[in-house]
């Protein structure tokens, strides 16, 4: 009876494959332990770096701002342009105010020609009333001491006139003898006519003699009493006067206009004078570039001309000079906290920077470097 041959290698091979199995699974295992670690490392660390990102994020940002809420050296610059909205309105108001200068000036020029032709005007009337008065006083002696001499002579002149006209009476009779004479050829024509002649000439001189007595009766009616004459020498004083009133007025108020225009000039001088304190006049007027900066009012105290800046990174590290404060102008400004972003009151400075591009930091200091470095 055949006997089946043994084998030896078949038991080994049965032994050593669950093995195998085994070995791999526990590398498997081994490896997916080391992953597992691995990103639950990497996991932690980068939670870690992230914390800490944020600790030191919420400490520079509590720095910064403690830093800037203690700090009193700070300044925001600011870039002004000539388009701005405050620099064309400052413009405007300062050509106005030239404008009602340069018309003020006009006006007060036509003035003071106005008011100096009234005073010569004044001054030639004011030396006519003298003169008019010592005429008026001179005529009232005159016709005082006239009049009743005119008077008399009058009196005596309608004397000598009715005398005269008794004559004129007889001389009538003599006329019709004449006649008669001549009539009768006792006497010749020629000779008639000659005493005729003589007649009428007498005649004549009678009513010359009359006419004269009534003229000198109104001579007297004007020396003795107030006639138009004198009337119209009185009214012609009276309107003297009222012009010389009129213009007395007139200078007056003219005076006072004077005196007001001259006060406005001064006023817009004195505000245009103000305003050229104003980095809005500066920077209206043009030409070269100027830098400025707002200064709030906690920080005034290292804000003195010819103080040096500093430019620094960071906004606080890291410094460098950047140039001085040029000028200060004391006018109020409002601005926003370039840190905090609210709204705070001060004033602006100019200044001369060695770096144009500091002008465009967030914040420079003044007087010295923030921290030391």
């Amino acid at each position: 009876m055949a006997t089946t041959p043994a084998d030896p290698i078949a038991p080994e091979s049965r032994t050593s494959a669950p093995a195998s199995d085994g070995q791999k699974l526990a590398a498997a295992q081994r490896l997916q332990s080391a992953h597992y670690k691995l990103v639950l490392t990497l996991y932690r660390v980068f939670a870690i770096v992230v914390l800490y990102l944020v600790l030191i994020g919420i400490l520079t940002y509590a720095w910064i701002m403690g830093f800037y809420a203690v700090n009193t050296s700070w300044a925001a610059p600011l870039i002004l342009s000539a388009s701005d909205e405050k620099s064309l309105d400052f413009r405007e108001k300062l050509v106005t105010s030239q404008q009602t200068i340069e018309d003020l000036k006009v006006d007060t020029n036509k003035l003071e020609t106005g008011v100096a032709e009234m005073k010569d005007h004044r001054a030639a009337l004011m030396a006519l009333e003298p003169q008019l008065r010592d005429a008026i006083a001179r005529e009232k002696t005159h016709n005082s001491s006239a009049g009743p001499e005119l008077a008399q002579l009058d009196q005596q002149k309608l004397a000598d006139n009715i005398k005269t006209q008794k004559v004129l009476t007889q001389l009538k009779d003599v006329e019709a003898n004449i006649k008669k004479d001549l009539a009768a050829g006792l006497i010749t024509k020629g000779d008639a006519a000659q005493q005729l002649s003589t007649l009428n000439q007498a005649q004549d001189a009678y009513t010359d003699s009359k006419i004269a007595e009534v003229l000198l009766t109104d001579s007297v009616l004007d020396k003795t009493t107030t006639g138009t004459n004198t009337l119209n020498v009185l009214e012609k004083q009276a309107e003297l006067q009222s012009e010389v009133a009129q213009l007395d007025i007139a200078i007056s108020v003219a005076e006072k206009q004077l005196q007001e225009e001259s006060r406005q000039i001064l006023r817009l001088r004195e505000a245009i004078a103000t305003a050229k304190q104003s980095p809005y006049f500066l920077n209206a007027s043009g030409g070269q570039t100027l830098y400025f900066a707002f200064v709030p009012y906690d920080n005034q105290a290292h804000a003195v001309v010819g103080s040096p800046i500093y430019d620094c990174y960071l906004n606080m590290i890291v410094c460098r000079h950047a140039g001085t404060v040029k000028a200060i102008f004391p006018a109020e400004e409002q601005a926003i906290h370039p840190i905090f972003r609210t709204q705070i009151r001060g004033f602006m400075i100019q200044m001369t920077l060695d770096h144009a591009e500091s002008a465009k930091s967030r914040t420079v200091f003044l007087g010295r470097k923030p921290l030391l470095f």
